[in-house]
């Protein structure tokens, strides 16, 4: 149960990263994959919202980088936050999750020199 409760901040800042970008890279995405409508500059709506969106994304990555980079003497032996392989695999996805989420998040400055 604590692995799962665990992932719940990363997952929840990727999701809010996806948030804050559906206004400017949503867009952008569908049309580089051929899907189009006059429903998909509806997507545009969404931002008055990214700053909530990036709050969310913030707060999130920021709870998780905290569980992850704790000191370790609040593990109890046994825990997955305890093993070394865990541990770096945790951070190579946090790390992963965070680039992610950085371009998400800053697509409506870099979405204009795609176009």
């Amino acid at each position: 149960m604590e692995n799962k409760a665990s992932n719940l901040p990363l997952i929840g800042g990727v999701v809010a990263s996806i948030g804050a970008g559906l206004c400017c890279a949503g867009p952008l995405v569908l049309l580089l994959l051929g899907i189009s409508g006059s429903w998909v500059g509806n997507l545009t709506l969404f931002e008055p919202y990214r700053p909530f969106f990036i709050l969310a994304v913030v707060s999130l990555f920021g709870w998780a980088g905290w569980k992850l980079y704790r000191p370790q003497t609040e593990c109890q032996p046994g825990e997955a936050c305890a093993v070394p392989q865990v541990q770096k695999r945790r951070k190579v996805m946090f790390w992963l999750a965070a680039l992610v989420a950085l371009i998400l998040v800053t697509s409506n400055y870099w979405v204009l020199w795609i176009v």
